[in-house]
């Protein structure tokens, strides 16, 4: 197994490099095709929201792999690759293995314990299959992680723990607001997944009036109408601000939506005893241009300030508690995918064992024709089964040493001692939804399926928390 983690976050980069990283839905197909065209990548998966972009890749050796996934980061982000370094992290094999896991399970977000993670990792793995560049290692290790994170929710209390980002935002920006978020008039800019679940947030928080706009006009008047908000034309931006104490930013915009000068003039028409005006950002790239926090009379709350502040944490219980099933479900995962590794070798050197009984019971009809069919057939199950013994322990053994650390040498041995050719796994083509904890077979058992469930409905690909 060679499974490579390369990515920066929250943790390691400042919004600024994330920026330069960011994957657009639109790019991402293009930077799988690059990225699995490199010499030493063979599987990719990309995950690009405002908070990560990880790339989680099987390669055919750790330094040629980094090498290559740091070269197509680095073209993305416009700078050379020692630009990056200090923003990068990387995990490799069973660390990577633990780290897809621990993202999975919200304990590596922004808000520790949030859901949203788990759409935003089967949206990376759909896009991923689409671009055929998933195959077997990481087709299991994606639709185990997704049960993880299932699991982690089902079975302890982190949920408390895990807001999402959205509501995360709500309650600094209501500490900036007298009396709070009830009966505050509020635009949402952006009517993707996080926009919807910013108004359906806002709404239930007492905001209001409420108002959204998009760049499409339709998306953003059939989202107004599903929770009684105002669809305003993008055009009217800077008239709505005015009208407004909170603003949430979350669109997929590559450049600044909400630019220096159009809060300043919409500064110059609000009354300032309505108190400051809250820009949330939750957007990557950002969509609250860097001066505006300048001016006075506003509050920006970004992914940086938010990462400062939401530095402590869910209670230190419910996080053990999803780290101890994190660390039994990489270590089934681990057992389990030296087993896989060395079935298709064993495979292989039975197969190779027949077609040696075949050739010879051949031989043995040629050069006695005078046996009869019923004499033949005992020949031949008489050398079935003395072969089979011979097999039986050696192969029963070779399992159990591959689950072992280390294991998979065992197999690369079997290959090389009877020249063994081992046909490679084919691509998974399809996508599993995210299944409930309670009535998945493999949830806790340290298994992965090995039969894909068909994809539902796509949403878009930033979705919830780390949009």
């Amino acid at each position: 197994m060679k499974l490579l983690v390369v990515g920066a976050s929250y943790r390691t980069a400042p919004v600024a490099v994330l920026e330069q990283l960011a994957v657009a839905p639109a790019e991402t197909t293009r930077t799988l095709d690059q990225l699995v065209a490199q010499p030493y990548v063979t599987e990719a998966v990309l995950v690009s929201t405002c908070n990560r972009v990880e790339v989680y890749a099987t390669v055919s050796g750790f330094h040629g792999g980094l090498g290559d996934i740091c070269a197509v980061l680095a073209e993305r982000a416009g700078c050379p690759p020692a630009a990056l370094a200090n923003h990068l992290y990387v995990h490799f094999d069973a660390a990577a293995v633990e780290h897809v896991f621990r993202v999975a399970a919200g304990l590596d977000s922004l808000v520790v314990g949030e859901a949203q993670i788990l759409g935003q990792l089967r949206d990376a793995y759909h896009w991923a299959s689409g671009a055929d560049s998933t195959g077997r290692l990481l087709h299991e290790l994606m639709q185990q992680a997704l049960r993880v994170g299932k699991r982690a929710h089902a079975e302890t209390g982190i949920d408390r723990a895990g807001q999402s980002v959205v509501t995360a935002a709500l309650d600094l920006a209501a500490g900036h607001l007298d009396e709070g978020l009830t009966g505050r008039p509020a635009l949402v800019v952006g009517a993707g997944a996080m926009g919807a679940l910013s108004v359906a947030t806002l709404a239930r928080l007492g905001a209001g009036p409420l108002a959204v706009t998009n760049r499409g006009a339709d998306r953003a008047a059939r989202l107004a109408e599903s929770y009684g908000a105002e669809a305003v034309p993008m055009t009217e931006l800077a008239a709505a601000l005015s009208t407004v104490d909170i603003v949430v930013a979350a669109t997929a915009a590559t450049e600044p939506v909400l630019t220096r000068d159009v809060v300043a003039r919409t500064l110059a028409d609000r009354d300032p005893a309505r108190g400051p005006l809250v820009l949330l950002d939750l957007a990557v790239p950002r969509d609250v241009e860097r001066g505006v926090a300048e001016l006075p009379g506003v509050e920006v709350i970004d992914i940086d300030r938010m990462a400062d502040v939401l530095a402590d944490g869910p209670a230190a219980a419910d996080a053990a508690a999803v780290g101890q099933i994190v660390t039994a479900e990489v270590e089934g995962f681990l057992t389990w995918l030296r087993g896989a590794d060395v079935a298709p070798t064993v495979a292989a050197l039975r197969g190779r064992a027949d077609d040696v009984v075949g050739v010879e019971l051949r031989r043995l009809a040629q050069r006695r024709p005078d046996l009869t069919d019923g004499q033949r057939a005992e020949v031949a199950r008489t050398v079935h089964r003395v072969v089979q013994r011979l097999l039986h322990q050696p192969t029963v053994r070779v399992r159990q040493l591959a689950a072992e650390p280390g294991g998979d040498q065992y197999a690369a041995l079997l290959r090389e001692l009877f020249d063994l050719q081992v046909p490679q796994a084919t691509t998974v083509g399809a996508v599993p939804d995210v299944v409930d904890a309670d009535t998945d077979p493999y949830v806790g058992t340290g298994s992965a399926p090995t039969d894909p469930v068909p994809p539902g409905t796509e949403s878009d690909p930033h979705l919830g928390g780390e949009r």
